[in-house]
């Protein structure tokens, strides 16, 4: 399995930026999926999960602002990150759990929210 994080970069206070995941050897549709994120000098957080039924979870402080989804057709994992602030800086990484119970991650992706 491998998992392939793009979409980060430099964006200003109240910007938005929209992250994807690929992945080949698993699936989505049929696997549970997650983001987490290490801010500079902090431990890894966990973001968001899309479960494969579709229930998509939040950590309170992303609520309302970043939205998890996926494309099955294309196997691809997104979060749409919407009202960015500072404190959303970090590397973002993909992680997807295989039949529940074995976990690849993607390699990460730099998110900087600076004026």
């Amino acid at each position: 399995v491998q998992l392939q994080a793009s979409g980060g970069g430099l964006v200003q206070p109240g910007g938005s930026l929209r992250l994807s995941c690929a992945a080949s050897g698993a699936l989505f549709s049929t696997n549970g999926a997650v983001w987490y994120r290490q801010a500079p000098g902090k431990q890894r957080e966990w973001v968001a999960t899309l479960a494969s039924g579709g229930v998509r979870k939040y950590t309170d402080s992303v609520k309302g602002r970043f939205t998890i989804s996926r494309d099955n057709a294309k196997n691809i994992l997104y979060l749409q990150m919407d009202s960015l602030k500072p404190e959303d800086t970090g590397v973002y990484y993909c992680k997807i759990s295989k039949y529940g119970k074995y976990d690849y991650w993607g390699q990460g992706t730099q998110v900087t929210v600076s004026s």
